[in-house]
């Protein structure tokens, strides 16, 4: 038998940074190089980044990736 393997979820923190800094998803965007809605979609939930992305996200913020994202399991 073979176990299933719970789905990961990826869970960021990104509009709370953005709130410490009182930026706008536009300017953040512009800052990694990115589009307003990759921003909008990453905050909501519905675009993961990729890794490289995600360290440039990380690096603007001058923190690790673990600070802004982190994984969740959902046990279905």
């Amino acid at each position: 038998m073979s176990k299933s393997l719970p789905q990961l979820k990826i869970i960021n923190r990104l509009h709370v940074f953005r709130a410490v800094q009182r930026m706008t998803q536009e300017q953040l965007a512009k800052e990694v190089g990115v589009t307003r809605a990759t921003i909008v979609a990453i905050e909501g939930g519905g675009y993961n980044p990729s890794l490289e992305l995600a360290f440039r996200i990380a690096r603007y913020f001058r923190t690790d990736i673990n600070t802004i994202f982190s994984i969740e399991e959902e046990i279905k």
